[in-house]
């Protein structure tokens, strides 16, 4: 039998087929992988980063990469909010100084650590607060003036504390420190709602002046974070200044009997309390989300349904959070420690697990 011979035709075609095979594979490739890309929840444009981590080019704000955030002075570089006053200019009030904005409250600064936990690991934010300021909003009167026929309400000394606007000047840094930590919008309110729940509980042993009557002091945000201790109605106001300043929608809880205020965050109705759109926050030490069954030392568990004060509109939390459920978990536990005087084995380690992750002190507070 002769050799077998193929026309140099024959080949071409072979070749040529070859190389549509790849492009076709290649595209194919390239198609997939920019599906991924649009499906995975972002602009479509990213950054390659070390350790071969993408970023998107957005702030924790939400301002797109090499843009001016709508809180000057900052501008959005390489996924950081950074102060850049050159660029972006300053807000009212403030001086420019090279590349950063100034208050005449920023003087005799103070180093603080603000601790928080996520997803069971302890981390700490270093923040400065400032004398100057602290001592301008203890001079600030806590009355509220009101003409005849005007309707008082709580709401309005809550507002008061949270817009006081010089306090809202050197407060926002504190927004764009948790917004630089991470992106995602649900584990901002979670470091938010972290921070101030470890913040230490204590009153003021200042006094106020109403007409001819002398009351307990109430600390503004800033002087709680200043003093690093508050009460319950106190850290409430800090956390509502924080949630709203990242976009959610929140109320206080008031429980007149008990003289007990909590925060509320907007969320889905079938998780808030008495269907009110607003998911109980306590803030008075490390909680979980929805966990409005705390039994409190010396008062036990509250069992008077809460009045409801809106204070500012916003984002809801989604439907999904792990805290929901987490928190039904802590409170069947704290039910049967309650009933039986003890747990049992399994439970036990759901109690352990809990506490790591939520960076819990107690779960249950003996009344």
């Amino acid at each position: 039998m002769g050799d077998l011979k193929v026309d140099s035709k024959d080949k071409d075609a072979k070749k040529y087929y070859k190389l549509s095979v790849q492009i076709k594979y290649l595209a194919l490739t390239l198609f997939v992988f920019i599906l991924i890309v649009l499906f995975s929840g972002g602009f479509g444009l990213f950054d390659l980063m070390e350790g071969g981590s993408f970023q998107k080019n957005v702030c924790g704000d939400g301002t797109l990469s090499d843009s001016c955030s709508s809180t000057k002075p900052y501008f959005c570089f390489e996924g950081k909010l950074v102060d850049s006053a050159s660029v972006c200019g300053c807000s009212s009030g403030f001086f420019k100084k090279e590349d950063s904005c100034f208050s005449i409250y920023q003087t005799e600064p103070k180093k603080i650590s603000l601790n928080y936990t996520l997803r069971g690991k302890n981390y700490s934010i270093n923040f400065t607060v400032y004398r100057g300021l602290a001592d301008y909003i203890s001079n600030v009167p806590r009355s509220i003036r009101y003409t005849y026929g005007d309707d008082s309400s709580r709401a309005d000394f809550k507002l008061k504390a949270i817009n006081e606007e010089e306090q809202r000047k050197l407060l926002l840094p504190l927004v764009i420190g948790i917004q630089n930590i991470t992106p995602d919008k649900e584990d901002q309110v979670r470091i938010a709602i972290s921070i101030v729940q470890n913040i230490p509980f204590g009153a003021s042993i200042k006094t106020t002046s109403f007409g001819d009557y002398k009351v307990n002091y109430s600390r503004y945000p800033y002087e709680v974070l200043y003093e690093m201790q508050g009460i319950c109605g106190e850290k409430t106001d800090l956390l509502a200044f924080l949630l709203s300043k990242l976009g959610y929608g929140t109320s206080f809880f008031y429980y007149p009997l008990y003289n007990h205020e909590a925060l509320g965050i907007k969320c889905p109705v079938k998780e808030s309390i008495m269907g009110s759109g607003y998911c109980f926050v306590e803030t008075t030490g490390p909680s979980i989300i929805t966990d409005n069954k705390i039994y409190y030392t010396g008062l036990g568990k509250i069992y008077e349904s809460p009045e409801v004060y809106p204070l500012s509109n916003g984002l809801s939390l989604g439907n999904n959070l792990y805290e929901y459920s987490d928190a039904n978990r802590l409170i069947k536990i704290r039910e049967a420690i309650k009933r039986d005087g003890q747990i049992n084995i399994f439970r036990e380690i759901i109690y352990e697990n809990l506490k790591e992750k939520y960076g819990l002190v107690e779960y249950y507070y003996s009344g």
